[in-house]
């Protein structure tokens, strides 16, 4: 945009302007340009300026102190779509497999909704203080955990698989338990956040076990997960990320480790 200033006024009387670029927008391009009329003694002088449209930023004044929900995973690589397959696939063999029947299934639905009325009021310090009780007790490993603090849809995921509801995350943990030989889950640190939009937990930890199989082999994984929190205090998202890839974590379980079948 172009502005023109005319000024009538003798040329010799004609104040000298000076721009300050530097209170301009860094977005400024073109300098100044001051281009006087041609005139004699006593005649008006024209004086242009020439100065850009500036684009000034919009500024929002409304100020909110926040922790934003850390990205537990900021390298994620894209995990192939047949390896997530794969992993679902064996997931549904297992449960075809597993020991637990109809009975038992029902038995335990029956605990978890006696467990979801125990805790009817909670805040962001109880669920940690839960959920590092659900460490130390090792749940990964066990398939004990405090169901009472999740949402029944709550969204479980891994760079391998993902799937909604947490009755099938407590079978799945049912599932798995069998397999494991001389488990062992650390919890390194946890801690508790406000995002822009919702509450979350934060738990690093350390992740060792045996696989009850012929060539016995090592599960190593370091490990981080994040539990977002809806307006009542329940765990809606339990996210996991892993300090390996998807291929690489799948890779560890057909590789012997050498360690003899005790």
């Amino acid at each position: 945009m172009r502005a023109t200033l005319k000024i009538t006024k003798p040329c010799e009387s004609l104040p000298r302007i000076q721009t300050r670029p530097d209170r301009l927008s860094n977005r400024i391009t073109d300098s100044p340009v001051v281009e006087p009329a041609k005139t004699m003694a006593g005649v008006c002088c024209s004086l242009r300026l020439q100065i850009p449209l500036l684009s000034l930023p919009t500024t929002n004044h409304g100020i909110r102190c926040c922790a934003k929900a850390p990205d537990n995973n900021p390298k994620r690589e894209e995990t192939p779509q047949i390896l997530k397959l794969a992993v679902t696939g064996v997931t549904e063999f297992l449960r075809l497999l597993s020991p637990f029947n109809t009975t038992t299934t029902t038995r335990l639905d029956k605990a978890t909704d006696k467990r979801r009325d125990e805790f009817p009021d909670v805040g962001i310090d109880d669920v940690l203080m839960i959920l590092e009780a659900d460490y130390k007790n090792a749940y990964f490993v066990t398939g004990i955990f405090t169901s009472a603090i999740y949402a029944e849809d709550c969204i479980f995921e891994d760079p391998t698989i993902r799937f909604q509801g947490t009755e099938l995350y407590a079978r799945n943990l049912k599932l798995l338990v069998p397999f494991f030989d001389s488990p062992s889950i650390g919890l390194e640190k946890i801690k508790k956040g406000i995002d822009s939009e919702a509450n979350f937990v934060l738990a690093t930890w350390k992740l060792r076990t045996y696989l009850k199989l012929p060539w016995r082999p090592l599960i190593s994984i370091d490990g981080s997960t994040v539990y977002d929190l809806d307006d009542k205090f329940k765990i809606v998202r339990h996210a996991e990320s892993w300090n390996v890839s998807a291929i690489e974590a799948v890779g560890q379980i057909f590789r012997p480790s050498g360690r003899s079948d005790d």
